[in-house]
């Protein structure tokens, strides 16, 4: 993958599902708060950058 904006794309896309299916998980557990809690933030941010490390392009 050479195109560094759809490099981004994904692993901003990649990121944001990991904080959307980390809330609504959240929520289903019939807990009062609505938030976002730092673990699923951090866990974001590492998916998001391995997803950024993955579709680097090959070294020639």
């Amino acid at each position: 993958m050479r195109d560094r904006g759809l490099r981004t794309f994904i692993a901003v896309l990649a990121g944001l599902a990991v904080i959307y299916f980390g809330v609504t998980g959240h929520r289903s557990g019939g807990g009062q708060d609505s938030g976002v809690s730092g673990g699923v933030v951090l866990l974001a941010l590492l998916v998001a950058g391995l997803v950024w490390h993955l579709t680097r392009p090959a070294a020639k």
